[in-house]
């Protein structure tokens, strides 16, 4: 998520709105300190944020500690305290409606990096929020059988699968399976939807090499000094490449899922040209398995939190193949540069 916020915060054609904190990798009050500790760090600290729901619609929630620490963001002290608490006197939906609505019809971008509660309670109570914004990204979900040539990973005594919470869930879709059938089957808002699952953000790996890019910059060859924001973005980095090599055996490097979401808003807006590939306009029907409960019991969750996804015969979600990642990663680094400059002229 830091990278995601990084992109939507220093992104020069982008403009971000506020954000929603809610309950999925940690609890609600650490993905919330998180939030408030990253705009802060990224001079962002103007930002509105808001504290969003602390469970699913129907479950009890589930964090993911042996993948992201304790507190959904291990793996560095360089994380500053924030600066400004989040808004405390308002709704996180009634402020994601207001942001929203506020831009003109068709303009405005909602982005999706957690669990889909937040997102499938704004637009059950405000419908017309749908037809009003331009688009909705959503990192979560995934495909399997072959739908990328990315490798998905292999958890010991599992073996293969495409899952990285189970053996057929992403964490995310997992977390409110029903959130996020809601949303998958809203007519007004699916051919809107943009889907990015593990199957295109497993292409996109935290390479060793791409590792000393974000940290020394690849505008300064030779240069061996890092700004404080960029070793603290490499230790979160560092953090999570080990995590992922222990728990899913990929050790070129982590995957780095929640900014694809915000560079498919990118790239659709014309702002950067990043060769998403959607196979000349292909569209899918998505559904998601709710039926099982949440345990580490296979016969209890059973499928719980799978996309199932169909290929549609008219307008459906989009779920690109693949991307341009050498400039994705270009466009991370130049973001970097900018936040690098920004604070700066800061101090």
């Amino acid at each position: 998520d830091s990278f995601a916020i990084l992109l939507a915060a220093h992104h020069p054609r982008l403009k971000l709105l506020g954000l929603s904190t809610v309950h999925g990798n940690a609890s609600l009050a650490h993905t919330t300190a998180n939030a408030g500790s990253i705009l802060t760090a990224l001079g962002a600290s103007h930002i509105p944020y808001y504290a969003g729901a602390a469970k699913p619609f129907c479950r009890e929630a589930v964090h993911a500690p042996n993948i992201h620490g304790a507190s959904g963001l291990d793996g560095t002290d360089l994380l500053p305290e924030a600066s400004v608490p989040p808004v405390k006197y308002g709704n996180a939906v009634v402020a994601m409606r207001e942001a929203l609505m506020s831009q003109p019809v068709g303009r405005p971008w909602l982005v999706a990096t957690g669990a889909l509660t937040n997102i499938a309670l704004l637009f059950a109570t405000f419908p017309k929020v749908a037809k009003h914004i331009a688009g909705l990204s959503i990192m979560g979900g995934a495909v399997g059988d072959s739908f990328t040539d990315a490798p998905m990973g292999m958890v010991r005594g599992e073996g293969q699968r495409f899952g990285n919470h189970t053996p057929w869930a992403e964490f995310n879709v997992y977390c409110d399976p029903e959130a996020a059938q809601s949303i998958f089957s809203n007519p007004i808002l699916a051919p809107k939807t943009t889907l990015i699952p593990l199957d295109v953000t497993h292409q996109v790996l935290a390479t060793n090499a791409v590792q000393d890019e974000l940290l020394y910059g690849s505008w300064k060859p030779g240069d061996k000094s890092a700004s404080k924001l960029r070793r603290m973005f490499h230790d979160l980095l560092i953090f999570f490449a080990h995590t992922y090599a222990d728990v899913f055996g990929i050790s070129e490097g982590p995957p780095l899922h929640d900014p694809v979401a915000v560079a498919v808003v990118l790239h659709d807006m014309g702002a950067e040209s990043l060769a998403f590939d959607d196979h000349d306009g292909e569209r899918f029907n998505v559904d998601v398995v709710t039926d099982g409960r949440h345990s580490d019991r296979d016969e209890e969750r059973g499928q719980v939190g799978r996309t199932l996804v169909r290929q549609a015969t008219s307008a459906g979600v989009r779920i690109p193949h693949g991307l341009d990642v050498g400039r994705f990663w270009d466009v991370v680094e130049e973001c970097l540069q900018r936040a690098d400059e920004f604070l700066a002229l800061k101090t």
